[in-house]
């Protein structure tokens, strides 16, 4: 008996090409978080490489893209496919929570072009495109932030805890780190403190909710039942709140001396003090989690969307350590910063080449396969 071969066409696992757009997910858009903290991340290095810079403007540029073709084929989405949309947010935890992905997406992608975008765009179209994707990432954050612990406490049938539970609570993370670069283009006073401050309060309830998370999440990896391999890279995602934060606490205290100079003191001490152990605590995640990865690896673990959280999670460490270097001149942090850097665009490329040949191919536009819906134990008799 022959089986038969596969179609290796475009598209060709697929029936028909629009089928792209059913299952179109928020989770795509952690590949334009993986891009853009590419390039966010080798312009917050603390070293001069010849054509680093030109290599990140031309990464932003194409983060851009991404964001503005992913947001496109979205709409199609939910206009085509409305009843895979609400199954995807109201019925399926295992995809709601990435419902985080496209407000971090958007802020990461605005802070790229503040920094990167003005030798392209122009100063002012720079500013003014980060102010509305800063504006309306944060929004969304907030609302995912709250939104889907809500539906996971009231409506979904949710499994042990795994990391990208952590997704929809560090969004607002990303806004309290990528704010506080728009606060010299406000007006002195009330404006540019309310924004300082603002960016305190997201990084305070993103820090406090991931508190609350993560027991349950080690708790499940430490003595709960074993998670689908797929998702043994979603490990990386711990690193993203730990990232963040100190990348937070730094742009913070950067800022402060604009917009509350009577705290720009303490917020520079409190940069370091919350920054540099919290780092280092990252550090020692990062090796627990690429242990586990290259231990499924060598399982043959096969490539899937999660593969991007090799990705933006250790972005965050390189600019929370690229930060910290700048604060307190540590070449060791700059040597960090570095090496970790080079881990990214490692990881960045993988996960790129593999998701191009998935999406020309259709694979990564099926359906995923649901995971069984957790038995409930039986009432006593």
């Amino acid at each position: 008996m022959s089986l038969p071969t596969p179609n290796r066409s475009l598209l060709g696992a697929l029936d028909r090409p629009t089928e792209v757009f059913r299952h179109l997910g928020p989770n795509w858009y952690a590949a334009v978080m993986g891009t853009s903290i590419v390039a966010n991340g080798a312009n917050a290095l603390p070293v001069d490489v010849p054509g680093l810079h030109a290599f990140a403007v031309v990464v932003w540029a194409g983060s851009l893209v991404m964001l503005v073709a992913l947001m496109a084929a979205r709409a199609v989405h939910f206009t085509r496919h409305a009843d895979v949309a609400r199954f995807q947010l109201l019925d399926n935890p295992a995809t709601a929570v990435f419902y985080g992905c496209p407000p971090m997406a958007m802020l990461a992608v605005g802070y790229g072009t503040l920094m990167l975008g003005p030798e392209v765009i122009g100063a002012q179209a720079a500013i003014a495109l980060d102010t509305v994707l800063w504006t309306l990432g944060t929004l969304y954050a907030v609302l995912a932030a709250a939104g889907v612990p809500y539906l996971m406490i009231t409506r979904h049938r949710l499994g042990p805890a795994d990391p990208t539970w952590l997704l929809p609570v560090v969004a607002p993370m990303v806004a309290a780190a990528l704010g506080p670069a728009l606060v010299p283009h406000l007006p002195e006073g009330q404006a540019r403190a309310t924004l300082l401050f603002g960016c305190y309060a997201l990084f305070g309830a993103s820090l406090l909710a991931t508190l609350v998370l993560l027991p349950g999440i080690w708790a499940r990896l430490a003595g709960g039942p074993p998670s689908p391999v797929a998702l043994t890279p979603t490990l990386f995602l711990v690193l993203g709140p730990l990232g963040q934060s100190t990348t937070a606490v730094v742009q913070i205290a950067n800022a402060a001396g604009t917009a509350a100079p009577g705290y720009a003191a303490a917020t520079r001490a409190f940069a370091v003090l919350y920054g540099a152990p919290v780092m280092g605590f990252a550090l020692l995640w990062l090796v627990i989690a690429a242990t586990a990865n290259l231990r499924a690896l060598r399982g043959g673990m096969p490539f899937a969307m999660t593969w991007w959280a090799f990705t933006f999670p250790v972005g965050t460490c390189v600019t929370g350590a690229s930060g910290l270097s700048r604060i307190t001149g540590l070449d060791a942090l700059t040597d960090v910063a570095v090496l970790l850097y080079l881990l990214l665009v490692t990881a960045w490329a993988v996960a790129g080449v593999q998701t191009v040949r998935g999406a020309l191919s259709g694979r990564l536009f099926l359906p995923a396969v649901p995971r069984p819906a957790p038995l409930r134990p039986l009432p006593a008799a």
